[in-house]
């Protein structure tokens, strides 16, 4: 379905750079990117434009106006999020929705990864001490940097910073203006290897998802939907809340396939709200 295709990938961050290789590799797929695409529209990290909607829908509308502007009939386009981890509260993640649409063969695919390797953060300085210290911590010059006035402040704002020259030019007319500033790590993609390397594990998530294709229709993306719980305990035999199967379902025709979890027959008692509640 996907082999030797062209599709668009919907960025003006330059994410072609990690996605359109490994698509040219798997499925001989050429990429394009529309230059007249501005993804800025629906969202800025820096927050000048408000991001109205979900990363799911937000990447999808990406996909959207770039196969109107191309007349391509594939697309490809991601939206990231960067906070507190969902689960890890006082550790920062990287969260990346990734989205595939295929218009010929009306089929979506969508793939989420989470990882803690980035390096988003943000901080107040008032002197060259701390900003030092935060651009060494931010891999400076590696990785971009953005300076404002404040905060949540867009009086004054520049983006990409990514030499010491420029930082320094910046860090002292903010701070002639404004006695302080705010400092904070630049999330767009070009100005963020980290973010580079998470985006592309993310794209091999999608491509494993390209490749598993429903056994009833063949249609691509038949992935993992849900948990089935129910693991029973080594000691009472009561089911836990330990994961007993997998359950795959095909978003085109419905057929739910599920697949035993076979490296693991009971669960250890320590995990049983019977044996220890």
């Amino acid at each position: 379905m996907f082999n030797n295709r062209k599709i668009v990938i919907a960025t003006k961050h330059k994410k072609e750079q990690v996605i359109a290789p490994l698509l040219l590799q798997e499925f001989n797929i050429n990429a394009i990117i529309c230059e007249q695409l501005d993804t800025d529209q629906l969202g800025t990290f820096s927050g000048e434009i408000e991001r109205n909607l979900s990363p799911i829908e937000a990447a999808k509308q990406k996909c959207y106006m770039a196969m109107e502007l191309t007349q391509c009939d594939l697309a490809m386009a991601s939206e990231g999020s960067f906070g507190p981890h969902p689960t890890l509260f006082f550790v920062n993640a990287d969260d990346e929705i990734l989205v595939l649409i295929d218009k010929k063969n009306k089929v979506e695919i969508v793939v989420r990864h989470i990882s803690t390797d980035t390096n988003f953060n943000g901080a107040e300085i008032m002197n060259e001490n701390e900003l030092k210290h935060f651009a060494d911590n931010a891999l400076f010059p590696h990785h971009g940097l953005i300076i404002r006035d404040k905060k949540d402040g867009v009086v004054e704002m520049v983006k990409g910073i990514d030499n010491w020259d420029l930082l320094q030019k910046t860090f002292h007319n903010f701070y002639s203006k404004f006695g302080r500033m705010y400092i904070e790590t630049d999330m767009r993609a070009q100005f963020n290897p980290k973010r580079m390397q998470v985006i592309k594990e993310a794209v091999q998530k999608l491509i494993a998802k390209m490749k598993s294709t429903c056994p009833q229709c063949q249609i691509p993306g038949f992935d993992i939907t849900a948990v089935k719980k129910g693991l029973p305990c080594l000691l009472c035999n009561m089911p836990t809340q330990s994961p007993v199967a997998h359950i795959y379902k095909c978003v085109h025709c419905d057929f739910i396939l599920e697949n035993k979890i076979a490296d693991k027959q009971f669960e250890d008692p320590m995990n049983c709200n019977f044996c220890n509640p």
